[in-house]
């Protein structure tokens, strides 16, 4: 079923942050702080995974670095922090309440729509059918949902309606271009998100301030190089 990584997805946003809404005196500190280190391990464990598919480390290395010029020149990560805020300031003006909402709604959209994964993943459930890396995607963001909604409330779950327009746009977009794309770039194209997912696992550990945004044309940098280079 076409799109059913991002149905489910959504959903478990959805589920996640009603759980962490019931637990209305959130979660501990300690507990917060040891699940997002256990989620990000995880995190980087599933780039790894994806970084070892490509065939061809040079293809890898010029995507990625070709990808950070061309991003950091749109500067990518913060035209959608701006959209993000933007969104969440419409919401807001009402009172003090919609403010709490549109917070949770921002911090929760801008974390689970610009991660590599998601792009990558919805590419993965257009072109062949493979939910994985979504499913994998709705179990981390489940449980992150549930830890926000803790203490940002209701406003979390709204973000899942950003991650079903955004990833079922580019499932649909992915559909359209299915057989045109052949499984050595897939491969490469698979391994350049896999780099960007592990960066999304060291600056949850703190460990990296990557501007993960900003690498995401490396994407289409990687299906270029490998189409014509493989």
């Amino acid at each position: 079923m076409l799109g059913l990584g991002t149905i489910a997805n959504s959903g478990a946003i959805v589920v996640g942050a009603l759980c962490g809404v019931l637990l209305k005196k959130g979660l501990p500190q300690r507990w917060q702080e040891t699940m997002m280190q256990a989620i990000a391990f995880c995190i980087v464990i599933i780039g790894v995974q994806m970084a070892l598919k490509t065939t061809n480390i040079v293809i890898t290395i010029f995507s990625l670095v070709i990808g950070a010029i061309i991003g950091e020149s749109i500067d990518i990560d913060e035209l959608m922090r701006r959209f993000s805020l933007w969104v969440g300031n419409k919401v807001a003006r009402s009172e003090s309440v919609a403010a709490e909402i549109a917070k949770g709604f921002v911090n929760a959209s801008i974390l689970f729509c610009t991660g590599a994964m998601a792009i990558v993943g919805s590419i993965q459930d257009g072109l062949a059918g493979d939910y994985t890396t979504l499913f994998a995607k709705a179990t981390l963001d489940g449980l992150i949902s549930l830890i926000m909604a803790a203490n940002l409330g209701i406003g979390v779950a709204l973000s899942a309606v950003s991650v079903a327009v955004y990833q079922g746009s580019i499932t649909l977009m992915a559909g359209a271009i299915e057989g045109m794309l052949s499984q050595q770039i897939l491969a490469e194209l698979t391994a350049a998100g896999g780099i960007m997912i592990m960066a999304i696992g060291t600056n949850m550990l703190n460990l990296t301030k990557v501007r993960i945004a900003n690498l995401l044309p490396g994407i289409i940098v990687s299906v270029v190089l490998a189409k014509y280079f493989l």
